[in-house]
């Protein structure tokens, strides 16, 4: 009955979508300023061809991102995020529909005809919101949920549903394998007051649905529990329920997942730095043009270095490296020489000037550097050849600096998250005084910039860097 009921909903609304799309579509004609010029019987089927696909587009893509289903949890922001969303995408099928059918229209009718019913149906959207809310709060439309575990986070899933009346959610009761006693005081008012307060059995699961309207359940219990709960998972496939399982199976550890496919399996993504993945398609793509552009443009800076080192210090002009680059892969990295052709072979003898903490080796007035070596250090332009490494993908044009393997084995495991993205020619570090800050402050300063990453952020990152570089601020 409850399904009937539910299924009614679900037609009324696909069809209040579809007249209010057609509506839409009517009123743009009225208010279209360029207007239409129908000539003939055949302009007039093209036309009504034109208003079928318009007034369908919307159901159907609303249908696709899921707008149909269960939405007592969503925010307002989210359902009608889904509208818009939508609304672009019929937008574009009115406008390639109406080239295809010749109809004929002039002027941007697409676009006026998607915006006033994306306007039409996002109105009814907010109406509906409210409304259900309203009834939901007053203990009408309410659903049943079933949670299985009787333990701390099954409590929690209790008092956030008992915070969230506009949901409409009951506690039904509470599933786990052991006859545990239960303490109704321990859970926040509406459960207290249940009529049946006690926690049920595993065996039992397949009695309450048939005794019992049981509308979802939650699954809240311990990771040592997941294997014994294969009852009533099996019981709510057989019987339609859906199931919401809470994703903190390891507390605070892991931040929370992302559905995703494995080849053929379905998956659950437990990813610490979770940016967003156009974002980040976006910045490889401008860090590939990006050092494209630059590096066609410093080629007279490029050959004027090579000659000024060529000249003044015996050796190859570009000194090569291995650094480590994502999650510890490692790469050669290129720059400018600035120091002398043995340097590296030198470095054992100069550990104890070393004026840096941590695992970074820097020496202020390193006797190592050449004179020409001290003027490209001091404004980083040894650093011009690494746009090949942004070019290739060994690194981008921001984020933390790339170390080298020796620094990475002395880390401790909270600073190899320094690893997790693609190292970069500039961060955080870099424009805010580069070697006159410590260690510990350099990697909080790049933790802080991967935990918030934004494309704005490089953006903010870029305009600091030049003239940071053109004082030589805090450059050896």
């Amino acid at each position: 009955m409850l399904r009937d009921h539910a299924g009614r909903v679900f037609q009324a609304n696909i069809v209040l979508d579809a007249v209010l799309a057609a509506a839409g579509f009517v009123a743009a004609i009225s208010w279209s300023v360029t207007g239409l010029a129908v000539e003939s019987g055949e302009s007039a089927v093209r036309l009504v061809a034109l208003a079928f696909v318009g007034s369908m587009a919307w159901p159907i893509m609303l249908g696709r991102l899921g707008a149909y289903g269960s939405q007592r949890r969503a925010s307002l922001s989210q359902v009608l995020a889904l509208v818009g969303l939508a609304g672009a995408a019929a937008g574009a099928l009115i406008a390639a529909s109406e080239v295809a059918l010749r109809v004929p229209f002039v002027g941007h009718f697409a676009l006026i005809c998607s915006a006033t019913q994306m306007l039409a149906i996002g109105a009814s959207r907010i109406v509906l919101f409210a409304a259900l809310r309203m009834l939901r709060r007053q203990g009408r439309n309410t659903r049943n949920v079933l949670v299985v575990g009787s333990g701390p986070r099954a409590r929690r899933v209790s008092n956030v549903i008992d915070e969230h009346p506009e949901w409409g959610l009951r506690v039904f009761g509470f599933v786990d394998e052991g006859d545990f006693p239960f303490d109704p005081q321990l859970l926040k008012p509406p459960f207290a007051r249940l009529s049946n307060p006690r926690v049920h059995k595993m065996h039992e699961v397949a009695e309450l649905f048939r005794e019992n309207v049981i509308d979802e359940v939650v699954v809240a219990c311990p990771r040592s529990m997941l294997a014994a709960i294969a009852p009533v998972i099996a019981n709510c496939a057989a019987v339609g329920v859906p199931v919401t399982l809470l994703s903190d199976l390891f507390g605070d550890l892991l931040p929370p997942p992302r559905p995703m496919q494995f080849g053929p399996l379905p998956a659950l993504s437990f990813s610490v730095v979770n940016h967003s993945h156009a974002q980040a398609r976006i910045k490889r793509a401008i860090d590939a043009v990006g050092a494209a552009l630059l590096l066609a443009l410093l080629v007279p800076v490029l050959a004027a270095a090579a000659i000024a080192i060529r000249v003044t210090s015996p050796g190859p002009i570009l000194f090569r490296q291995q650094r480590c680059g994502l999650h510890g892969r490692r790469f050669t990295m290129l720059k400018l020489r600035t120091m002398v052709a043995d340097a590296e072979e030198c470095r054992s003898e100069l550990e104890r000037l070393n004026e840096m903490d941590g695992p970074v080796f820097k020496i202020r007035n390193d006797p190592r550097i050449t004179p020409i070596g001290r003027l490209l250090r001091r404004h980083s332009l040894d650093e011009i050849p690494q746009l090949w490494n942004v070019w290739r993908g060994d690194m981008s044009l921001v984020g933390p600096r790339p170390p080298i393997p020796d620094e990475v084995d002395q880390y401790q495991m909270l600073q190899r998250r320094r690893l997790s993205m693609r190292p970069g020619l500039t961060c955080l570090w870099q424009v805010a005084g580069r070697n006159q800050i410590g260690f510990e402050d350099w990697v909080r300063l790049d933790l802080e910039y991967i935990d918030n990453w934004s494309l704005a952020l490089d953006c903010q990152i870029l305009l600091r860097t030049l003239p940071a570089v053109l004082r030589g601020t805090g450059a050896s």
